[in-house]
């Protein structure tokens, strides 16, 4: 048996889980609402306060699709209780980043501006501190479309392996190539 699938996802207080007829599962908490489509095959149902995913057989298939939809309605449950934070940072010299509701400016060493305009669902930040990295913070409570957006963001300019120049996740470490040796 799955080791994830066959764990009940507890229902926090404020939060309400319904599954309809054709299992789509509705998601309500403080913080907003989120549905998912669950596979026919997959039984989502609620016991004793908790969230119990079930599968019909143990092919293949099916324990993968167990184990998936048991991970997406968790991270909905936190999502709409809690929320998920992604903070990215520029490195590199002139690169900075501004927004504007929920439009985000970056200029990142390129000839030109590169305007995003973000999903109304994710909130954006953006902070330059003297002697620090611009930093962009992304808020949402989909953690699927938050880290979408943070990965279109980092594609933008990929942190290169040399001097470690571009946009990476805050705390991430780069793996660092030696330039060149000089010749004697």
């Amino acid at each position: 048996m799955s080791r994830i699938g066959k764990a009940p996802i507890a229902i926090p207080a404020g939060v309400t889980v319904t599954v309809s007829e054709k299992n789509l599962v509705t998601v309500k908490g403080p913080k907003g609402e989120l549905t998912q489509q669950v596979d026919s095959a997959i039984t989502v149902s609620q016991e004793d306060g908790n969230i119990v995913i079930k599968r019909p057989t143990d092919s293949k298939n099916h324990k993968s699709l167990h184990g998936l939809y048991r991970a997406l309605i968790n991270n909905m449950v936190i999502g709409v209780t809690e929320g998920y934070k992604t903070t990215q940072e520029l490195v590199g010299v002139g690169y900075r980043a501004s927004h504007q509701g929920s439009t985000l400016d970056l200029i990142l060493g390129y000839s030109h501006h590169i305007v995003m305009v973000l999903p109304k669902e994710v909130k954006v930040t953006t902070t330059a501190e003297k002697g620090k990295n611009p930093t962009i913070t992304l808020e949402s409570i989909d953690k699927q479309l938050i880290g979408q957006v943070a990965a279109k963001i980092r594609s933008l300019r990929a942190p290169e392996p040399y001097k470690g120049k571009g946009i990476k996740f805050a705390g991430e470490v780069l793996r660092r190539k030696a330039g060149k040796s000089a010749k004697k």
